[in-house]
């Protein structure tokens, strides 16, 4: 497994691109195959996620082409709604084909996906959601059977704002006859990216962005042309690790506005950041201040895709600070790794108390999850002497190559990958 090794204690500066969001790719990419023809996405990022999007969406029988940032989905070819156990265990986003096949073929087949370890995540809600569509579910061991001869429009309440289960629905009811309603629908800017792009293949979906969607069905869609917005969660990583490097640090191309609760936050610690339009500066020359409360919830409310990270920040604040987590029960797992490096918090079931300690010091560590992973790098840049993270394919997960966008940035980190073991056949 790849390691990167950090030689931490200086402080960021410089200007990066934010790339494309993952987290309304997967989606997306997904959607592509509620049309018959060629889609063209732009802005895709490089991911570990999106090779695997990309890798089913291909045994699906469709044709794919990456260039750069790019991506081509021909989805004539189609040939199969039985999605691939081996990678569907690979990512949980994988779920997202549940809605779009069954609405274009009338039934699909999937197994339990993977994903990062962070806590219990149960599909019922997506399942539920398909069956108020008048999907019939079958399940056998870790097969689940999705059919119906027609998908029909209902009102449908998610006792759960869950993101992926309100673009599972949102999916299969643009194909579905009669009017779906969503209430209590996530909020996400992603939620926004995929009815843009629903409705740029021609579906009549409004709403996103609220806590009530309305989905009125139509006949078919048609292919398009689509620029997937920037990736808020990977941009909120860049700016804290400027703070908490105590460093000056600009973005371009990205959007502001979906990272208020972050400014929120940062501002309370003491960061200075300033905003125009796709641009976002952030500068911070002293130690952070504690932030008394954070509590982790659906979005517009502070993301729990960016507690880990902004927990670094807070172990090296002036004072106590608390962080409640109440999206995942497992997301605590970066708390021993942070301990090793010297800071001092304590977790106390889904809350950490977070006591600032000037300094954390280089060790080696290994990243438990995707953003856990983001962290630690954001750790090992902030702290003394060497720090080696390991298990750094989760990291891949979700940022092209952080290790490059951080060197951008005056970081001094780079890659190890073993070498593999010649074979002795002597």
């Amino acid at each position: 497994m790849d390691k990167l090794v950090i030689e931490g204690g200086r402080p960021l500066s410089g200007s990066i691109r934010i790339h494309g969001a993952k987290n309304a790719a997967l989606p997306i990419m997904a959607a592509c195959l509620l049309t018959e023809g060629k889609v063209k996405l732009r802005n895709v990022p490089r991911l570990l996620d999106i090779d695997v999007m990309l890798g089913i969406l291909d045994r699906l029988g469709c044709t794919v082409i990456q260039k750069e940032d790019t991506v081509f989905v021909d989805t004539v070819g189609v040939d199969s709604s039985h999605v691939p156990e081996d990678l569907m265990k690979q990512m949980r986003s994988s779920i997202f084909l549940m809605g779009p096949l069954l609405a274009r073929f009338g039934e699909v087949c999937i197994y339990q996906p993977g994903g990062c370890a962070i806590g219990e995540r149960k599909i019922d809600l997506h399942l539920r959601g398909l069956q108020a569509l008048g999907a019939e579910i079958e399940e056998s061991h870790n097969q689940i059977w999705c059919r119906a001869s027609r998908l029909r429009g209902n009102d449908i309440h998610l006792d759960f704002p869950s993101v992926g289960a309100t673009e599972n629905i949102m999916m299969a009811a643009t194909l579905a006859e009669g009017t779906t309603t969503i209430s209590n629908a996530a909020r996400e800017p992603e939620i926004q990216d995929l009815q843009n792009f629903l409705n740029a293949m021609g579906a009549n979906v409004i709403g996103a962005g609220t806590d009530v969607i309305t989905i009125r069905g139509v006949r078919a869609l048609e292919p398009c042309d689509y620029e997937i917005i920037p990736d808020r969660i990977v941009a909120g990583t860049a700016l804290i690790a400027a703070a908490a490097t105590r460093g000056t640090v600009t973005l371009t191309h990205c959007n502001p506005s979906h990272l208020t609760a972050l400014f929120h936050v940062l501002r309370r610690a003491g960061v200075q950041i300033g905003t125009c339009d796709d641009i976002i500066t952030v500068s911070s020359s002293g130690r952070p201040k504690s932030v008394e409360r954070i509590i982790t919830s659906p979005y517009p409310s502070f993301p729990t895709d960016l507690q880990s990270q902004v927990m670094v920040l807070l172990s090296l604040a002036d004072g106590l600070s608390l962080m409640k987590e109440t999206v995942f029960e497992g997301r605590f797992k970066h708390v021993d790794e942070l301990v090793r490096m010297g800071a001092d918090i304590s977790v106390d079931l889904n809350t950490a108390f977070i006591r600032g300690v000037p300094r954390l010091y280089g060790a080696t560590v290994e990243a438990t999850d995707l953003r856990a992973g983001a962290a630690l790098v954001i750790a090992g840049l902030a702290a003394q002497g060497k720090t080696v993270v390991e298990q750094v394919h989760h990291i891949d997960r979700g940022y092209d190559r952080i290790e490059v966008m951080f060197k951008r940035l005056g970081g001094v980190m780079h890659r190890e990958t073993p070498a593999l073991k010649q074979l002795d056949l002597a």
